[in-house]
């Protein structure tokens, strides 16, 4: 029997694209979300991660509440065992961490209590798409002294079962030096407050895999993430959780095909989860941005923009209950 994985979906239909914008249609329908979630998780008491992201720039007023903005009041859904998985995006051009570690307690204030994992970033290594937090300065000391002030903020309030950490895409060659940088800077204070590393990964999306290939793809991308990039930086004792993955339909990307990638992907992470420290799984994303767009980032859903199911949602259900 493979190791039990926590699994979970982002249900917005918003997502960012390699330009620095946002593909977006129609809004989101919550009795739909409510709805998908509820087939997704299978039955209530079975743990399950609700994907959100919100962000800090500097107009970010601080103080007040914070909306989660993709999806909307994702607090919503953390009911009947449902769980927030919260990213804290950085986008601060100038540099505040002060401002941003604020916000970050100011987070732990507000979801706390309903939230699971708490995100601190969004792929920090990345620094030619504006969207994402790389481009931002001080992004590294933003993650170290992020990861301090959730803890502290945690245990004051008591949400001891509240995890934190952080993601970044795979790292191949000189950009796998990113981890060892954060834990020269972080020091042993900062991996000693880490709960989890996340990785979000998007294989035969950006680059073809030829499909009897994608199973040793996942495998090998998975592997050399855990022994040569956290390994080395210290962090190879740290769970490892897949954040982000999925694959769009489209011209010549057809839904069948995205069922068998999502039944691979997750096949292999299952198996692979006792041995290398995989502790579960998000899919990205529950719905379609906008399924009458052709390009690549308004389709990456498990259902259609009207929540009609494809293929894959159907797969990736029958995965949870067998592995969740």
């Amino acid at each position: 029997m493979s190791q039990r994985l926590l699994f979970g979906v982002y249900p917005g239909g918003v997502t960012g694209d390699d330009s620095g914008g946002l593909a977006s249609g129609p809004p989101d329908d919550p009795e739909r979300v409510v709805e998908a979630l509820d087939l997704l998780q299978g039955r209530p008491e079975r743990p399950f991660l609700v994907r959100a992201y919100t962000a800090f720039d500097d107009s970010t007023g601080l103080g007040g509440p914070h909306a989660t903005a993709a999806p909307e009041d994702t607090a919503r859904y953390a009911v009947r065992g449902r769980r927030l998985d919260l990213v804290a995006q950085y986008r601060s051009a100038a540099g505040d961490v002060d401002g941003y570690c604020q916000f970050l307690r100011e987070l732990v204030d507000q979801y706390g209590s309903v939230t699971s994992t708490l995100q601190v970033t969004k792929e920090p290594n990345e620094t030619t798409n504006p969207v994402l937090d790389g481009c931002h300065p001080s992004v590294r000391e933003a993650i170290v002294r992020g990861i301090a002030a959730v803890k502290e903020r945690a245990r004051k309030l008591g949400y001891d079962e509240l995890r934190v950490g952080f993601n970044t895409t795979p790292l191949f060659g000189p950009s796998a030096s990113f981890m060892a940088q954060l834990t020269t800077l972080g020091g042993p204070a900062f991996v000693g407050e880490l709960d989890y590393v996340g990785l979000d990964f998007f294989p035969d999306v950006f680059r073809p895999v030829a499909g009897p290939e994608l199973p040793s793809a996942v495998e090998g991308l998975l592997r050399h993430h855990r022994d040569a990039v956290l390994a080395p930086a210290g962090l190879g004792h740290l769970p490892l959780h897949i954040t982000e993955h999925g694959w769009p339909t489209g011209e010549e990307r057809p839904p069948h095909r995205q069922a068998e990638v999502v039944d691979t992907v997750v096949r292999a992470v299952a198996e692979l989860a006792e041995e290398l420290r995989l502790s579960g799984y998000t899919h990205f994303a529950l719905r379609d941005a906008d399924s009458s767009r052709p390009g690549l980032f308004h389709r990456f859903g498990l259902t259609t923009d009207d929540y009609t199911p494809k293929p894959a949602f159907d797969a990736y259900r029958a995965l949870i209950d067998r592995h969740g």
